[in-house]
């Protein structure tokens, strides 16, 4: 199709085309009348714009269309043909004429295409405007340098549909494409923005054929029905979706959720009763749609009458009312065909090529044909000395290169009276804007295209989803959006462990390692706990740990503090019985100050245990050892001053040996206690100033626990406390040893060598038992030790001689303990 002008704008576009699907041929008659509506719309848009005062005033557009019969050498050879002007020459009104080049071409169609075209066309600078190649490939300037499109890219539309399956937690899903640029293309940037910014896979990726290929097919449906995928997302063309279906209605593969891309979305041959179990609730991205006001009137003007010429225009004439033109194919007539008048009326026929009401492609070459003539426009408003080519000059018509008019067309900022501005990128792409259909299964049967949304790129708020769930129509029994996961999501409490040989999204969830969690749904890993807190049970927060140590709420803790109260109380009874009766010869014996004391001490050792008990704080666990050193100290102070003092004693009633009591009078009695019990009290000042004992927060124990203990600070010092205490104890029982068999007058050495003999047994016992203890029971076995070793100095020095006091008092006399088997009576 052709119009002379001052200025020829090209146009490709699919009018026919040879099928190589058998059913579905019709090579001889224009392909769906929507395509033929593409080619008028281009024409309407010239028209219109030649009416227009302010755009282009004095210059006319012309056109030069062809139709690619949907095959790329015709469709090469014809984009060729514009940018040359060399074409077979042509009858048009009676008079031969050439083809002039042209100033832009509006096409292809198809990404191929498109890709071939302006490998070539791209090298003169020939400004090609694609309104339905998508492949994101044409955004690469180095290649296709003069391409341009008022269709949004493929990366744009994959982003989309990612922003879909994100909306709805898809994140397990089928791919197929078509075996072109187009499909092949989108496979590689799907796979890796789906990973990127949902967190999806795909549970298959497959290519479907051209041509008839029932085998191909039936295995891809057996994938989709194997597959536990419910969504399945298909970047092909009409026609491979026809025969897709064919093989979906034969497995009967129901139950899926479709996302269609733009190039089947709005294709009314798969909106069919047959097909809308199967495909009822596709989700797709149409192209925007738009008003062409005006369109359908000059759609209504075509008139063969007045376009004998125009072979399409007759097809499209046959083809509406069922007739022929004049002469008539052989047989027509007798088998009862019609004879077209060209008086046929328009109105009085629905074809789907007056349907004004959903234009999409149409909108875009609409804006195409605005795009290049706006650029020109600019072109011709330069003032000559202020241009932006060489020496300020200016580009005319006459002179006019494509590269100069590719100059201007980057500029272009318009917008349609459909309120779209329209404008190009450095790639030459358009602002994307995508609306999002649902097709829809009405009640009594009808079928329904719904507009749910749009996605679209701003400068200022990137891109939007905005999407009406309520308006969607789900095809499923439950009316809700199908869940599509190869995995369920992993709750708090577990992290995702990938499955071996599977995808990403593919996992196990693994329970949080004991001290670890995760708070959030699908963490891929768990954190550690910080160190005063362990995981929760169900390992999705940390909880502060449990504390450990000796209290005095627990059983252990009560018991000893009970027997510890009790030892100090019977160490006052009994130290009440001796001050009450202490004029009497069994408390004055062997001295009864040092019996006092003894006394004294014991309770000290009794209560000093108590500092054991309770949480450790930096006070207590300086004071229990120093109290419990110097308490024992003195104790056994005493004891081996009273062992020395019988043998003294003895030695001084031997003949010569009254000069020995000298040395063990009361005085030094005392010093000698003072003195043993100040070395103690240096050491345990040594060790607090050097290395004091703190309290210890121990982890080690217990995982999930904190031990309080008290760190003894320096082992060196605790050794020296302890070993000074038993060299003490040692002496004293070897003295006492040795005094065992004197005479039973002085036979109390028996009951100190049988109480150190207690002691020393108690504390050798202590030493593997306290090392081997962990936490609050080291505390429970020294407090132990001390009560226990109390008790038997208790109750072996003074048990006897309170049983004598309160039950024997005829045995405390003078007499009586001056006699021989005073002793064994004592004891008996």
């Amino acid at each position: 199709m052709h119009k002379p002008g001052d200025v020829i704008l090209g146009g490709l576009f699919e009018v026919h085309y040879t099928s190589i699907f058998p059913k579905l041929t019709f090579t001889s008659e224009p392909n769906q009348l929507s395509w033929f509506r593409h080619a008028m719309t281009m024409a309407f848009a010239i028209g219109e714009i030649n009416k227009n005062a302010d755009l282009l005033p004095n210059v006319t557009l012309g056109y030069s269309l062809y139709d690619n019969c949907a095959t790329l050498v015709i469709g090469f050879s014809a984009a060729l043909s514009l940018a040359s002007g060399q074409e077979e020459r042509f009858l048009l009104q009676g008079t031969c004429l050439s083809t002039p080049p042209v100033l832009g071409i509006v096409g292809d169609s198809f990404s191929t295409f498109s890709i071939a075209t302006s490998d070539v066309i791209g090298l003169f600078r020939l400004p090609i405007v694609s309104y339905f190649a998508t492949c994101s490939c044409l955004s690469d300037r180095q290649r296709f340098p003069s391409f341009f499109r008022t269709i949004p890219s493929d990366a744009f539309q994959v982003n989309a549909m990612v922003q879909i399956l994100n909306r709805f937690s898809w994140t397990w899903a089928g791919l197929l494409v078509s075996d072109d640029d187009y499909g092949l293309h989108v496979t590689r940037s799907f796979q890796s923005d789906l990973a990127l910014y949902s967190g999806g896979c795909l549970a298959y990726t497959e290519i479907l054929p051209w041509g008839d290929n029932p085998a191909e097919l039936k295995r891809i449906v057996n994938v989709m029905k194997k597959s536990t995928a419910r969504v399945v997302i298909v970047f092909a063309h009409q026609i491979h979706m026809i025969q897709l279906m064919e093989e979906v209605v034969r497995q009967n593969v129901t139950g899926l959720q479709w996302i269609a891309s733009e190039a089947w979305t709005s294709a009314a041959v798969l909106q069919t009763p047959h097909l809308m179990p199967y495909l009822g609730g596709t989700l797709g991205i149409a192209i925007r749609r738009g008003e062409i006001p005006g369109l359908r009137d000059f759609l209504l003007k075509l008139h063969p009458v007045y376009n004998l010429t125009l072979r399409n225009v007759r097809q499209f004439w046959e083809h509406t009312f069922k007739c022929r033109f004049a002469p008539p194919p052989s047989g027509w007539v007798e088998a009862g065909g019609a004879i077209c008048t060209g008086q046929e009326d328009l109105e009085t026929v629905q074809t789907e090529f007056l349907d004004v009401s959903n234009l999409r492609p149409e909108y875009n070459i609409y804006k195409a044909v605005y795009a290049l003539a706006y650029a020109l426009h600019e072109l011709l408003q330069c003032e000559p000395g202020r241009g932006p080519f060489s020496n300020h000059s200016c580009a005319t018509v006459q002179t006019l290169e494509p590269w100069q008019f590719m100059y201007y067309l980057e500029k272009v900022n318009f917008t349609t009276s459909f309120g779209d501005e329209v404008s190009f990128d450095e790639n030459g792409d358009v602002l994307p804007i995508y609306d999002i259909m649902n097709w829809q299964w009405l009640p009594d049967g009808g079928i329904k295209v719904q507009n749910v949304g749009e996605v679209k790129k701003s400068a200022l708020k990137g891109e939007e989803l905005t999407l009406h769930e309520d308006k969607i129509y789900w095809n499923f029994v439950s009316k809700k959006p199908p869940r599509s996961v190869c995995s369920e999501s992993c709750p708090p409490g577990t992290r995702m462990a990938r499955k071996k040989g599977e995808p990403e999204c593919c996992f196990d969830c693994v329970l949080c390692s004991e001290g670890m969690f995760s708070n959030e749904t699908d963490s891929t890993e768990c954190i550690s706990c910080p160190e005063d807190f362990w995981s929760s049970p169900q390992r999705d927060l940390c909880v502060p740990k449990k504390t450990e140590f000796l209290s005095y709420h627990e059983p252990l803790g009560i018991c000893l503090t009970a027997i510890s109260l009790l030892g100090a109380f019977i160490c006052a009874v009994v130290l009440a019985i001796f001050i009450h009766h202490r004029s009497t010869p069994m408390v004055r014996a062997n001295n009864s100050e040092l019996s006092f004391l003894l006394l004294v001490s014991l309770k000290l050792c009794f209560l000093c245990s108590l500092l054991f008990i309770g949480r450790p704080r930096l006070w207590t666990c300086q004071l229990r050892h120093a109290a419990f050193g110097i308490s024992f100290v003195l104790c056994v102070s005493c004891i081996l001053v009273k062992t020395m003092v019988v043998l003294a004693v003895f030695k001084a009633s031997k003949p010569g040996g009254g000069a020995s009591l000298k040395w063990f009078g009361a005085v030094q009695q005392r010093g000698t206690v003072l003195v043993l019990t100040s070395v103690q009290a240096a050491i345990c000042t040594a060790w607090l100033v050097s290395a004091s004992p703190v309290p210890h927060k121990n982890t080690q124990y217990h995982n999930d626990k904190i031990v309080y203990e008290c760190v003894v600070g320096s082992t060196i010092g605790f050794a020296v406390l302890l070993g000074y205490i038993g060299l003490l104890a040692l002496l004293s029982f070897l003295l006492a040893f040795l005094a065992r068999n004197l005479p039973d007058n002085f036979n109390e050495a028996k009951l100190i060598t049988f109480s150190m003999l207690i002691f020393c047994a108690v504390w050798v016992a202590f030493v593997p038992a306290y090392i081997s203890s962990p936490g609050k029971y080291a505390d429970a076995v020294e407090v132990f030790a001390i009560l226990t070793s109390s008790f038997g100095l208790l109750l072996a020095l003074f048990g006897p001689k309170c049983y004598i006091i309160l039950f024997k008092p005829e045995r405390n006399t003078k007499k009586a303990i001056m006699s021989r088997g005073t002793t064994k009576n004592m004891i008996n």
